[in-house]
């Protein structure tokens, strides 16, 4: 009843519950506030519209506004099922890749973003609660990346400027790409490689949001170009 309870509070926000888990200590999942240990995580995050145009009817102002809306969501339903919320985008960052794939059958793409069976690459997490006693989860499905079965990849063939290898992501040359007219095409609609794969396109971000994002990943080219990575540990601007 707990997990009914959370995923229908989420919803209220178009937000989705994802899967969870019980933590080991390769997890890196931190302890509670109070020094408890965590025994289960459920994973918080968004897919189709629903989020974004709750978000767009109700942004904040100022800087990171996705950021400020989702700890003002989230922070109010962790209290509610006295649980912890933490998010992908605090210090020191948290796997939470990692966490995703232990909870749901997801798995690193072409692109190096996470790939759901569902969804597709067209997924985000925007946070997770942590509780210090067991709710009864469900047991982990799993099964194989839909990307083993896909013919001729075309994801790695459609970026105009070759940033995607089966081993590599050229973050510099993809952001560069970006800042130029010819990329005008990724920032108002999406990454073109993205969108060529065709497993859960009828999730995929309206140009409204998929501006948003790419705007967002953009305004982090100085720092790829300092560290030779981004934000995320996938890679992937939401």
């Amino acid at each position: 009843m707990l997990i009914d309870d959370v995923a229908q509070a989420l919803g209220r926000h178009g937000l989705r519950l994802g899967d969870g888990f019980r933590p080991d200590a390769v997890d890196r999942v931190p302890p509670l506030p109070d020094g408890r240990p965590v025994r289960a995580v459920l994973m918080i995050g968004n897919a189709g519209l629903g989020m974004w145009r709750r978000f767009s009817d109700e942004r904040p102002a100022g800087p990171s506004p996705l950021d400020a809306w989702t700890r003002r969501v989230l922070t109010p339903v962790a209290e509610r099922f006295d649980a912890c919320v933490v998010y992908p985008f605090q210090l020191p960052f948290l796997p939470f890749q990692q966490w995703t794939m232990r909870a749901e059958p997801c798995h690193v793409s072409p692109l190096r973003m996470l790939i759901h069976p569902v969804f597709g690459l067209w997924h985000a997490c925007r946070g997770a609660l942590l509780f210090a006693g067991d709710i009864g989860l469900p047991d982990i499905m799993d099964g194989p990346s839909p990307c083993e079965s896909c013919v001729g990849r075309p994801c790695l063939s459609m970026c105009p400027v070759g940033a995607f290898a089966a081993d590599a992501y050229d973050a510099v040359r993809c952001l560069d790409h970006l800042d130029v007219t010819d990329g005008e095409d990724c920032v108002a609609l999406g990454c073109r490689a993205r969108r060529a794969c065709p497993v859960g396109s009828e999730y995929r971000y309206e140009p409204g949001q998929a501006r948003f994002h790419m705007e967002a990943f953009r305004a982090y080219l100085p720092l790829v170009r300092r560290h030779s990575g981004g934000r995320d540990e996938d890679g992937e601007p939401g």
